[in-house]
Order: structure tokens, then sequence, then C-alpha cells
């Protein structure tokens, strides 16, 4: 049985870290965190959508996510990578169109390996104390776990094997 229980940590007063282990090797959860095609197919909460998904991953390249929830409402989150190390890190930056949260927020995902299944680690730091608590306020955590609980869905078929 694997732990899919979703950790969230607040290490600073402007930080968020959230960990999940995946029954994967990573260079499949890396994968399925960079490639457009997967991507639309587990990323965000119940009801919502990927519509649009744009990933230029080298370091300086763009990506641009635009999602659709449930009433048809449009959320846009878009940023610039800054670290592109495969299969082990990604490090960019973050911006929703609709200022959910002012200002920039530096994102870094981990993937650590072991025996096969991987961990995810991911820090989210943001431009102030306040966006971080935005961010607390809003369902994140819920989000994310829904998110996630379709990410361990598509990696149990072993999706992007050949990749």
């Amino acid at each position: 049985m694997i732990d899919d229980h979703l950790v969230v940590d607040t290490p600073g007063d402007r930080e968020i870290a959230l960990s999940r282990l995946f029954d994967a090797p990573a260079r499949l959860v890396f994968a399925a965190f960079t490639r457009p095609h997967l991507l639309v197919r587990w990323y965000g909460a119940r009801g919502w959508q990927l519509i649009g998904c744009e990933v230029d991953l080298r370091v300086g390249g763009r990506w641009r996510f635009e999602s659709q929830g449930p009433d048809g409402q449009r959320m846009v989150q878009r940023g610039v990578y800054r670290t592109v190390d495969a299969p082990h890190r990604i490090v960019c930056t973050e911006h929703f169109d609709d200022q959910s949260y002012p200002g920039e927020t530096l994102v870094s995902h981990t993937f650590t390996e072991l025996a096969g299944r991987t961990t995810v680690t991911t820090t989210l730091r943001y431009a102030t104390p306040e966006g971080r608590d935005t961010a607390l306020r809003y369902p994140m955590a819920r989000g994310i776990t829904e998110s996630f609980t379709r990410l361990a869905e598509l990696l149990a078929t072993r999706t992007g094997e050949q990749e």
C-alpha cells in the first residue's frame, strides 16, 4: 500500500511546502509534470480541466495553463522556467492573470525516487506573507489532493513509459 496522503507544511511566512509519494519512477512523474498531452489528463481539481497547455521546457522557456471550471469560469497561470534538471527538479515562476495571488510566486518541484516510487515535493515561495496566507485560505490542499489523485491514476496506467 502506498501512502497517497498530501503533506502540507508552512516552513516560512512566505512558503508552503507540499509533498506526496507516487507509485512510479521519477522519469514518468517528471514527464507528467512537463508534457502537455499528459498534463491535460490530470492537472486541476475535480470539475476543472486544462483547456490550454503550453510548455517550453528549457531555462528561460515559458509555460501557460488555462483551466476551465464546472461553471465555465476560467483561470490562467503562467511563468518562466528557471531550472530544468530532468527528471530531478524544476524551478519556475508562477503568476495568475486574475491576481488570485498578487505578485510572482517561485515554484520548485523536486522528484526523489526510491525503489521505483517517487516523492514529489513542491515548495511555493510567495511574493509576500499575505500572498501565502491567501493561498492557505483557498481550498488549495483539497484541489491539489484531487489533482494528485488524478495523477496517480494516470501513472498507474504507465502512460509515457516509452516516452
